[in-house]
């Protein structure tokens, strides 16, 4: 638990609660599009199999 507290502070430390709050926006609009990403990574995949077999 202590580990965590002070990664968090030393990650966090110094930032204004506005900033603090739009560095958390921008962490979850990255882990969001992440997901996007790798979903259409295994949906290009999936067509790249499709094609293949066809051909």
């Amino acid at each position: 638990m202590d580990a965590m507290f002070y990664n968090w502070r030393k990650k966090y430390a110094g930032l204004m609660p506005s900033e603090m709050k739009r560095l958390r926006q921008l962490e979850d609009e990255n882990a969001k599009l992440k997901r996007i990403v790798a979903e259409l990574s295994r949906d290009k995949a999936m067509l790249q199999d499709v094609l293949s077999n066809k051909l």
